[in-house]
């Protein structure tokens, strides 16, 4: 059971459940700023989980990272909403071969990535969402997904943090503008480092200024420590998404 532990936070975040216009369905948990306040506009953090902890109970995406940004420090110090969907067993964030050592960004989007989108959107009619302060983050499978959402909905992220995916470099030019801090474990066995660096490197080519750190010792666990890096959370919620 979430919450349990004095030192976990998780059962902070509220069970909910999108529905699309079509009747497709998609649950996610949602975790408010403390004191809610209408009247203050708030950041948003779309977080995208790995492919671990897909299902149907609309708790194991919190595995990873979301106790860190529940935690009383995280809250007080950035007051912010968090929405944390499920992708169902057998779906992606990104339709596209992990292993791969190279993919082309699909001509469409993922349903349940699609579905994410829509979801941010009903949020920010029921909330009071900063649309220039709207963030997404993820790792492994939602590495993928968190570069695949910046190139498919540019402008639409003030941010994004990837960790251990990868991205179509050709869309570099697309990105360049957005600030990005990407992070890969140096052994990483499942998702190779070199898929963080392809997409690095394209975009200073194309003009951008991303940050890039690489753990030289870790695994494909180089999210435990990025969520837990006081940096981190400095860094992205003073990012803001350049006025039009």
């Amino acid at each position: 059971m979430i919450g349990l532990a004095a030192d976990d936070y998780r059962g902070r975040y509220e069970a909910r459940e999108y529905v699309a216009a079509d009747g497709a369905k998609l649950s996610y948990r949602l975790l408010k700023p403390k004191d809610y306040d209408p009247q203050t506009k708030y950041p948003l953090v779309l977080f995208l989980h790995g492919a671990g902890e897909r299902g149907d109970d609309n708790i194991r995406q919190l595995v990873h990272g979301m106790n860190d940004f529940a935690s009383d420090e995280t809250m007080a110090k950035y007051p912010c909403f968090v929405v944390a969907p499920q992708c169902p067993k057998e779906q992606k964030w990104v339709d596209v071969n992990w292993s791969a050592p190279a993919h082309d960004l699909p001509a469409q989007a993922a349903g349940s990535l699609r579905l994410a989108t829509e979801a941010i959107a009903a949020l920010e009619k029921e909330f009071s969402v900063d649309p220039a302060r709207i963030y997404v983050t993820g790792l492994s499978m939602g590495g993928y997904g968190s570069w695949d959402a910046i190139a498919r909905y540019p402008g639409r992220f003030a941010a994004a943090v990837p960790i251990c995916g990868g991205g179509d470099p050709a869309q570099a030019k697309t990105i360049a503008s957005t600030p990005i801090w990407a992070f890969h474990g140096g052994k990483d066995g499942v998702v190779k480092p070199q898929r963080s660096r392809e997409m690095i490197e394209a975009i200073k080519a194309a003009g951008g200024t991303p940050k890039y750190t690489e753990y030289p010792d870790a695994g494909h666990d180089s999210w435990t420590a990025t969520y837990k890096n006081p940096e981190f959370y400095a860094w992205l919620f003073a990012q803001r998404r350049a006025s039009e």
